[in-house]
C-alpha cells in the first residue's frame, strides 16, 4: 500500500497512473523454483529425437521400481509447438507413457494428462474441425485449454505415478515458429512466453518434498538457434532462466560438427550442459565428441530408432532403458550437487573472502547475496525462503558503475572476447600493434577524445590511469615552465621542486597510493586506510547543484558568497539551465574566478618551491564522494584559470565517461576540454578491466627525446590486452549506434531522458529526502539525516535498501546517499519502475522512522 502525502493531488494521481502502467509491463520479477530438478532439452538440429529423450526420461522416472514411498511426478513442458494438432510432442509423451504403463508387468500405476493452453486460431480451428468456437476472432492467440487424461491403476498399488504434459503455445504450420506465428497472425512476445513458462513451473513449487518426488523437463523446438515466435533465437529467448540442459546431438554423417556448434552456442550464453545424447547411426560419433569435450560432459548413445512408421517403439524404449536410467541419474545427481554448492556458498564466502569497502562484522552469513548468474541488467539470485528458488534483482549499482550491456550485447561481448582470446591469447604491447588495440585507440580518439586528444595510453584500471595522467601532467608542466631545463643544467635537485595538484574537496580518484595523494582528506584517506597520506595539493570547496522540492538549487561554500548575488544565479527551473553556456556571462563567473585566484595565490605563496602542476577534476559528478553534482560553470572557470597559468588539465572520467551522464564524454556537458583524460569502467561494457589515458599532442611531445629515460616509464604486464580492447571497441560502437542503442537521440550525441521528470520531482519533495540528482543513467538521493546517520559510515539506509532488494532492486549505499544506476541501453519504462519501487519504499521508510521517534 502507498502512503501518499496530501500536499499534492496531482502527484497522487500521477503515481497511480504510473503504477497502473507498470502493471502492464511486469508485475513481478522472475521466481524460478529449485525444489526439484528442471532441465531444458535442446537439439543440435530439428528432428533428431528430443521428444524421445523426454519420453525416455519420463519412463525411467515414473515406471522404474521406486526405492522410496514418495509419489513420483514427471512434468513435461513444451513452450512452443508448430504443426499442431497433427504434430504434438506433448501428446506423444502422454500417449507413449500411457502405452508403456499399460504394458509394464510391474505393479506400477500411472495418472497421465496432456494440455494445450494456447494456440493460433488456425490451429484451434484445425483441432475443433471448424471455426464455431473461434468465430468472430481473426487475430492473435486463442485460449485453447484443451486437455486429455488417462489413468492406469493396478490393484493393491498405493503409489500412483503422475505425468503432466503441457504445450504452452501451438501453431498449425509445420515450419519454424517465427514463420508460423507470422503467417497465422499469432506472434507471442518473449516476455509472455517466459511468464507462461514460469507460471507452469511455479505450480509445482508448493509440493511437500517428503511426499512427492518431482522431475521436470522443458523441451525446445527445432535446433538450439531456431527462432522462437517473436524471431528471437531460442538460446537467447530462454537465457533469463538459464536452466541446465541436455543436448540431443546428431549421430549422422556431419553430426559431429553440428553437435559441437550447438554445444558452443549454449556455452557461449552461459548454459550448463550436463550430458550429450546421440542416436547410434554406426559412425561412432561419440568418440570424437568425448575427445572434444575432454570427458567433462558424458555422451550417452541410444540404440538406432526404427524407421518403420508403424513401429510403436515399445521395444526400442525397452532397449534404451539402461541409457535413460543413466541419463536420469546424471541429471538428478548434478542437480543435487548444484543445490549443495549454492547452499554452501554464503558460508564459505564469509570464511574465505575479503570483500572491498565492507566491514565483515556487519555482514552475517544470511546477508550474503548468492549470485547464480547475470542476464543483461539482472542478477539471478539464489534464495531459500521455505523453498529454494532463483529470483531476479535489477543491478542498481551497475556492478559498481561498470555495466552497460543488455542481454544481447552481453552475448555479443562474450562472442567477441572468445574470438579474441582464441586468436591472440595475450601479447605484450610495447612496440607492437594488433587489430583490437588499434581499433579501440582510434574509436577513443574519434569519440571521447575528439577535437583534442591524439594519443591513447592503456592501463588496467581507473586508479592506475589516474597515476599515469598525473605523471603526464607533471611532465607537461615541467616542460612548459622550464623545470626540465633547470634539471638538465643541474641548477636544481629533484627535491627542490614540489609539484602539487589542484583538486576539489569530495573528489575520489582511486585507491592506489599516488591517486589518493591527489584527493582531499576523506574517509578513504585517513590514517586507518592510508597512513602514508599527506594530500599533495590544494583542495577547493566547490559549489554544488541538486534538486530539492521540485527545484534545482545552487549551494555555495563558505567564503564564496557575494552580496550582489541574485536569485536567478542560484535557482534554476530546469536542469538544462545549469549547463547553459550563457551563464558564463553572469556575475557568478567573476565570483568563481576571484575565489580560485585568491586560493591559488595564498597556496603558492606558502613556499617558493611549491608549484601546482596539474588540475584534476571529476567533470560534473563526484561519484564516490557522495554523488555530488558540481556546478558546471565553476568547473569551466576552474579550467580557464588553470589554462591561463599553464597548468595541465586532467579530467577523471573513469565514472562519468561513456554515456553515464547522458553524453559520451562528460566534457561535452561541461563545455570545455582537458589536456588529459582517464576512462575505464563502462569502456568495455563492464565485462573485463581496461583503462585508457588520453592525451594531447603537446603532452605526448613533452616525453620525446634521445634518451629512453625521458620516455613515460610506466606499464603493466597486461597493458592493452587484446580481449579488453576488443570488448571496448564493441561496446563503444554499440552504445553510440541508434540501431543498437534505442536511447540515442539520432544526430545529437545524446541519450533520451531515462528518468521520469514528474517522479523525480515527486521524490525530491519527499520529507525523507534532502536532495536528488537525475542525470543520464544516474539517479541519486541523499536521505535527510542527522548526527551519526550522516556520512559514508552511516548505516541509515540499510533497512530501506533491504526492502528494495526484496522488490527485485539490488542497491548499495554511500552512507546516507543511495543511488540507482542503469545502463545506456536501459528503457525509460524500466527506469520508471525503479523510481516507483524506490518511492513506495521511501514512504514505508518514513513511516518507520516517524514511529521510532
Amino acid at each position: 500500500m502507498l502512503f501518499l502525502h496530501p500536499r499534492s493531488s496531482r502527484h497522487h494521481s500521477l503515481l497511480r497512473i504510473h503504477i497502473k502502467f507498470l502493471s502492464t509491463i511486469s508485475s513481478q520479477h522472475l521466481h524460478l523454483p529449485l525444489s526439484f530438478p528442471t532441465y531444458m532439452i535442446w537439439g543440435s538440429n530439428t528432428s533428431l529425437g528430443k521428444t524421445l529423450i523426454s519420453t525416455g526420461l519420463a519412463s525411467s522416472f515414473l515406471l522404474s521400481p521406486r526405492t522410496t514411498n514418495k509419489t513420483p511426478k514427471f512434468v513435461y513442458l513444451k513452450p512452443i509447438q508448430t504443426g499442431f494438432p497433427s504434430d504434438s510432442d506433448s501428446h506423444f509423451v502422454f500417449s507413449k507413457l500411457s502405452s508403456l504403463a499399460s504394458l509394464r508387468s510391474s505393479s506400477l500405476s500411472l495418472s497421465a494428462s496432456n494440455s494445450v493452453l494456447n494456440s493460433s486460431l488456425s490451429a484451434a480451428n484445425s483441432l475443433f474441425g471448424d471455426d464455431s468456437k473461434t468465430k468472430g476472432r481473426n487475430l492473435g492467440i486463442y485460449n485453447l485449454n484443451f486437455s486429455e487424461e488417462n489413468r492406469f491403476v493396478k490393484d493393491g498399488v498405493n503409489v500412483v505415478s503422475e505425468l503432466v504434459c503441457e504445450t504452452l503455445y501451438a501453431w498449425k504450420e509445420a515450419v519454424s515458429p517465427h514463420l508460423a506465428a507470422e503467417k497465422e497472425n499469432g506472434v507471442v512476445e518473449d516476455s509472455v512466453v517466459l511468464e507462461t513458462l514460469e507460471k507452469c513451473l511455479r505450480k509445482e513449487e508448493d509440493i511437500k518434498v517428503e511426499e512427492m518426488d518431482v522431475f521436470c523437463v522443458v523441451e525446445t523446438a527445432g535446433g538450439v538457434a531456431s527462432p522462437g515466435p517473436s524471431g528471437t533465437l531460442q538460446c537467447d529467448l530462454y537465457r533469463p532462466f538459464r536452466l541446465p540442459g541436455v543436448l540431443m546431438g546428431d549421430g549422422r554423417l556431419g553430426g559431429i560438427s553440428g553437435t559441437i556448434s550447438a554445444y558452443e552456442s549454449l556455452k557461449l550464453r552461459g548454459y550448463d550442459i550436463v550430458a550429450v545424447v546421440l542416436e547410434d547411426h554406426g559412425l561412432v560419433n561419440e568418440v570424437p565428441l568425448l575427445s572434444y569435450l575432454r570427458n567433462r560432459v558424458p555422451v550417452i548413445v541410444l540404440p538406432p530408432v526404427p524407421q518403420d512408421m508403424s513401429n510403436d517403439l515399445v521395444e526400442w524404449f525397452g532397449d534404451s532403458n539402461e541409457a535413460f536410467n543413466s541419463l536420469k541419474e546424471i541429471m538428478i545427481s548434478t542437480f543435487s550437487e548444484r543445490i549443495l554448492r549454492l547452499n554452501d556458498m554464503a558460508k564459505k564466502a564469509v570464511h574465505t573472502l575479503w570483500w572491498p569497502f565492507t566491514q565483515h562484522k556487519l555482514v552475517p552469513e544470511e546477508a550474503v547475496t548468492v549470485i547464480d548468474s547475470r542476464c543483461g541488467e539482472n542478477f539471478a539470485i539464489y534464495k531459500v525462503q521455505g523453498n529454494q528458488f532463483i529470483t531476479q534483482q535489477f543491478d542498481g549499482c551497475a556492478s559498481w558503475w561498470t555495466q552497460g550491456p543488455d542481454a544481447t550485447l552481453q552475448t555479443e561481448l562474450a562472442r567477441e572476447m572468445g574470438y579474441t582470446a582464441a586468436r591472440y591469447g595475450h601479447v605484450m604491447f610495447p612496440e607492437n600493434v594488433y587489430e583490437p588495440v588499434l581499433e579501440c585507440a582510434q574509436l577513443l580518439l574519434e569519440g571521447v577524445g575528439k577535437g583534442w586528444a591524439s594519443r591513447t595510453y592503456y592501463s588496467d584500471n581507473g586508479s592506475t590511469a589516474i597515476e599515469i595522467a598525473l605523471k603526464m601532467a607533471f611532465r607537461k608542466f615541467s616542460f612548459d615552465n622550464g623545470l626540465l631545463l633547470d634539471f638538465a643544467n643541474s641548477n636544481r635537485t629533484d627535491k627542490s621542486v614540489q609539484l602539487k595538484v589542484l583538486a576539489l574537496k569530495g573528489s575520489y580518484h582511486g585507491d592506489t597510493l599516488g591517486a589518493m595523494e591527489a584527493q582531499a582528506p576523506s574517509s578513504y584517506t585517513g590514517f586507518l586506510q592510508q597512513p602514508w597520506y599527506t594530500g599533495r595539493g590544494l583542495f577547493l570547496d566547490p559549489p554544488t547543484v541538486s534538486m530539492s522540492n521540485n527545484k534545482w538549487n545552487l549551494s555555495l561554500p563558505e567564503g564564496m558568497h557575494c552580496e550582489n548575488m541574485i536569485k536567478k544565479d542560484t535557482n534554476f527551473s530546469t536542469r538544462d539551465e545549469i549547463f547553459d553556456k550563457s551563464r558564463d556571462k553572469s556575475d557568478l563567473t567573476g565570483v568563481y574566478s576571484s575565489y580560485i585566484s585568491q586560493k591559488l595565490l595564498q597556496y603558492l605563496g606558502l613556499k617558493e618551491s611549491i608549484h601546482v602542476g596539474a588540475l584534476i577534476i571529476e567533470p560534473v559528478i563526484q561519484g564516490a564522494g557522495g554523488m555530488l553534482m558540481i556546478d558546471p560553470l565553476f568547473q569551466r572557470v576552474l579550467v580557464s584559470e588553470c589554462r591561463s597559468r599553464n597548468i595541465p588539465v586532467i579530467f577523471d572520467e573513469v565514472f562519468t565517461g561513456f554515456w553515464r551522464l547522458g553524453t559520451e564524454s562528460a566534457a561535452e556537458l561541461l563545455g570545455c576540454l582537458p589536456d588529459i583524460s582517464c576512462f575505464a569502467k563502462l569502456m568495455t561494457g563492464g565485462v573485463i578491466p581496461l583503462a585508457a589515458t588520453l592525451a594531447s599532442d603537446a603532452v605526448f611531445d613533452s616525453f620525446l627525446g634521445e634518451s629512453k629515460l625521458k620516455a613515460l616509464l610506466h606499464g603493466h604486464s597486461y597493458s592493452a590486452h587484446a580481449m579488453g580492447c576488443s570488448a571496448a571497441a564493441k561496446s563503444i560502437k554499440w552504445f553510440k549506434d541508434p540501431q543498437t542503442n534505442h536511447n540515442i537521440i539520432s544526430g545529437r550525441r545524446l541519450l533520451r531522458e531515462l528518468w521520469n521528470a514528474e517522479l523525480v520531482q515527486q521524490i525530491s519533495s519527499h520529507p525523507s529526502v534532502e536532495r536528488v540528482i537525475a542525470l543520464g543513467t544516474l539517479f541519486a538521493l541523499e536521505l535527510r539525516a542527522e548526527g551519526h546517520n550522516v556520512g559514508y559510515a552511516s548505516l541509515y539506509a540499510r533497512s530501506l535498501l533491504q526492502k528494495l532488494r526484496e522488490d527485485g532492486v539490488y542497491m548499495r549505499p554511500l552512507g546516507n546517499v543511495i543511488y540507482v544506476m542503469c545502463g545506456p541501453c536501459t528503457s525509460p519504462e524500466i527506469c520508471t519502475s525503479l523510481l516507483i519501487k524506490l518511492y513506495t519504499r521511501l514512504e514505508e521508510f518514513t513511516q518507520v522512522q516517524q514511529g521510532s521517534c
